[in-house]
């Protein structure tokens, strides 16, 4: 299969799998949390948008009502928000990036500033499915499995969808493990599923 099939082939098995009433209604996840992760090549980062934008019209065209939040536009909105975004763009250029890097992490905390502001939209717009996107993008300063432990108490009531540049494996023995990229290997408990896998 060519890269533009495998592309489209991924596409209908989104739509099919998300517009599902076994979806919809959580079933068949023994009473995980309804976090998926749609992993996906990183060299297709350039067309994902264009691809999930495809994805939300066509579920909008089924009744599925899609919350898509790109963690990358929300940090940069949080950073607005607080009033250090333009200070930050100020001293980039000849801040240490391990000192930037820390600098964010604590400006973008996960549990004080990410997951309030996720929850607010979640609250302010009425949703079937959440799509979260920008993995790559927000990386290091924004680790996905924090973002989803965390994420556990505020997104259980509808199905969560994180759109990850990489690849993701799941096996009994040794459990899920994420790795960004298809380089950094992150060996950290996920308790989500590969939608690719999920069968309605």
């Amino acid at each position: 299969m060519n890269h533009t099939a495998d592309r489209r082939a991924r596409a209908e098995h989104l739509a099919k799998v998300i517009s599902s009433r076994r979806f919809l209604e959580k079933q068949g996840l023994g009473n995980e949390v309804p976090f998926f992760i749609c992993s996906f090549d990183p060299e297709d980062g350039v067309t994902m948008p264009e691809d999930r934008a495809d994805l939300v019209a066509r579920l909008g065209h089924s009744g599925v009502r899609v919350l898509d939040i790109d963690l990358y536009d929300l940090s940069l909105q949080i950073l607005e928000d607080r009033g250090i975004l333009g200070q930050l763009l100020d001293i980039e250029a000849e801040t240490e990036k391990a000192e930037l890097k820390e600098l964010l992490q604590g400006v973008l905390d996960v549990q004080e500033h990410l997951i309030p502001a996720i929850a607010r939209r979640i609250a302010d717009h009425p949703h079937d499915v959440i799509f979260l996107s920008g993995i790559g993008e927000v990386y290091p300063f924004l680790r996905s499995h924090n973002v989803l432990n965390n994420l556990q108490s505020t997104a259980k009531d509808r199905p969560t969808v994180m759109f990850f540049p990489g690849k993701y494996t799941h096996a009994l023995a040794t459990g899920a493990s994420l790795e960004l990229f298809g380089l950094l290997h992150d060996d950290k408990y996920y308790r989500a599923f590969n939608i690719m896998n999920y069968e309605v």
